[in-house]
């Protein structure tokens, strides 16, 4: 019951975590290239709480609970599968870290220029290349994780 009860909490955390980065992903992207500085502004605000509410909290989560269950199993971390899986996880988590950052910069300009009644400056333009940019391979690898986590290839 123990591997039962951490397993759905593994799925169910993977699922949030790439369900709220692909969804905040697209909206960001949708409002950026329609390029209404009101609405960059709002849901630029918006996709920064949903990264703190649920990315950074499953972001944590996922190797605690994938790891434990790799111990529950006792399946060898060089499992090759697992070790993929795991180097996999932080380039994805390395891309998302300064993804952060820019996500930050981009709501406070957007914010800004808003308030201003402005245009975005270039600044915003090479955050918002960088972010998307991380953002895909970030969810490539995401991908990759969940094909082996699912065909666990040898």
């Amino acid at each position: 019951m123990e591997y039962l009860t951490f397993k759905l909490i593994h799925v169910l955390s993977s699922t949030l975590l790439f369900g709220t980065g692909i969804g905040s992903a697209f909206y960001l992207l949708c409002v950026v290239l329609r390029r209404d500085v009101h609405v960059i502004a709002v849901v630029a605000r918006l996709v920064v709480v949903a990264d703190w509410l649920f990315t950074a909290t499953t972001a944590v989560l996922q190797p605690l609970t994938g790891l434990y269950l790799v111990h529950l199993m006792q399946m060898p971390l060089s499992t090759p599968w697992v070790g993929w899986s795991l180097g996999l996880y932080v380039v994805a988590i390395a891309c998302w870290l300064p993804v952060v950052r820019l996500q930050l910069l981009m709501r406070d300009a957007a914010a800004a220029a808003d308030q201003s009644g402005t245009p975005l400056r270039a600044p915003f333009w090479r955050w918002f290349a960088w972010w998307v940019a991380l953002g895909a391979v970030a969810f490539v690898a995401f991908l990759a994780i969940f094909y082996l986590m699912v065909f666990k290839p040898a």
